[in-house]
């Protein structure tokens, strides 16, 4: 792995960085006292080709692969998790999920919207009693004639009152994985309907909601992938996903040593900055030490998913040590900044609030352990 970059990914990082700091930094406070980012953001991230990196120029992607999505969403990260968060399931768990297993009526129908920011896509798997538990989902799909018909509830679903297109993982079968399928369902379905989740912790700005289907009927055409095949889509899609995840926890925790270093600057106590005692440089080195690490476990796992090599254990540890490292990295960047880190005139509070749900989604802190552990063992220690 060579750990320069090329002269399109550095004009990539280059152009992320110069759009993040000016249409996300200074609005990311305001976002989320209002719990709501400004919707034209989705359209200026399809303006720039954000929304479709990974994906094929044919269906209006702009190409490139895993590494360059980790430098995007490393740089999205550090402006804001939430809009990070539009893009990595919009993207990363939607419309990929379509690109690898699409037919290709699908992809050109779905993709070009998606990776221009016209229409964005969610990922509905999580269930108000199946969370880490996906595989016992309870969501079911049945046939009637040509059609399916899809009766259940999804929970914490980003993108969900704002998306155009739902995929959707219900039970066509026996219990277990094999008995689940993955369906495209519109989100202006009859019997589809969506409430905003208000209240969170972080990330308030994105816009997480509860969908329940009531009998909403769609065509076999909608069906994504073979009958019994949605849970390993779904598996699929997290294991990507966990390496975007992981670059935005790099990107947040490079947020967090940005401002602790600067505010160690400015601010004086017993007659110099605060900067100069040594133990105030411990925790700036701390977080320094975790970001870079953290960073070079997501490059890992997105070297060898581009490389076409398994990724999976790679992508658990990246996601694993990256997410723990921002929580960690935004709770030293408080004690930093002491009382003053606790309001939010500053953003250090922010940053932790948003980095504690990503030590739960898209596979706990506990679950990628296990993933880990059942690679190194052999052993299946989740059931």
């Amino acid at each position: 792995m060579d750990f320069q970059l090329t002269p399109a990914q550095s004009d990539l990082r280059e152009l992320a960085r110069t759009w993040v700091d000016k249409e996300v930094v200074p609005y990311a406070a305001q976002w989320d006292r209002e719990e709501s980012v400004d919707p034209a953001i989705v359209g200026k991230l399809g303006a720039l080709g954000f929304l479709g990196i990974g994906i094929a120029e044919e269906y209006g992607g702009s190409g490139g692969d895993m590494f360059d999505y980790c430098l995007l969403l490393e740089e999205l990260g550090r402006g804001d998790s939430a809009v990070r968060g539009i893009v990595s399931v919009s993207l990363g768990l939607f419309g990929k999920s379509i690109a690898a297993y699409g037919t290709e009526e699908q992809k050109q129908r779905l993709l070009p919207g998606i990776c221009a920011g016209e229409r964005l896509g969610c990922f509905a798997l999580t269930e108000p009693g199946t969370g880490s538990d996906a595989a016992n989902l309870d969501t079911r799909a049945r046939r009637d004639g040509s059609d399916w018909v899809l009766s259940g509830t999804k929970i914490f679903i980003t993108n969900g009152t704002w998306a155009a297109h739902a995929l959707v993982f219900a039970r066509t079968g026996g219990p277990g994985p094999k008995g689940v399928t993955a369906f495209v369902v519109p989100t202006d379905a009859p019997g589809f309907g969506r409430t905003e989740v208000k209240g969170k912790l972080g990330l308030r700005g994105q816009a997480t909601a509860e969908l329940v289907l009531d009998e909403v009927r769609v065509p076999d055409s909608a069906r994504l992938g073979a009958e019994g095949q949605g849970f390993a889509i779904a598996m699929s899609a997290l294991d990507k996903g966990r390496i975007g995840v992981a670059a935005g926890c790099v990107g947040l925790a490079r947020a967090c040593l940005e401002a602790a270093v600067r505010y160690a600057g400015e601010r004086e106590q017993f007659g110099k900055p605060i900067a100069g005692y040594q133990l105030v440089q411990e925790l700036l080195s701390d977080i320094a030490v975790e970001t870079e690490a953290a960073r070079l476990l997501a490059w890992r796992a997105a070297d060898l998913a581009d490389r076409g090599q398994s990724f999976g254990t790679a992508a658990s540890m990246a996601k694993l040590f990256a997410s723990e490292a921002a929580v960690s990295a935004a709770n030293n960047a408080i004690q930093v900044f002491g009382g003053y880190g606790y309001i939010d005139e500053y953003p250090v509070a922010k940053y932790l609030r948003d980095a504690r749900v990503l030590t739960l989604y898209e596979g706990t802190t506990q679950i990628q352990k296990l993933l880990i552990g059942r690679a190194l063992t052999g052993v299946n220690a989740i059931v």
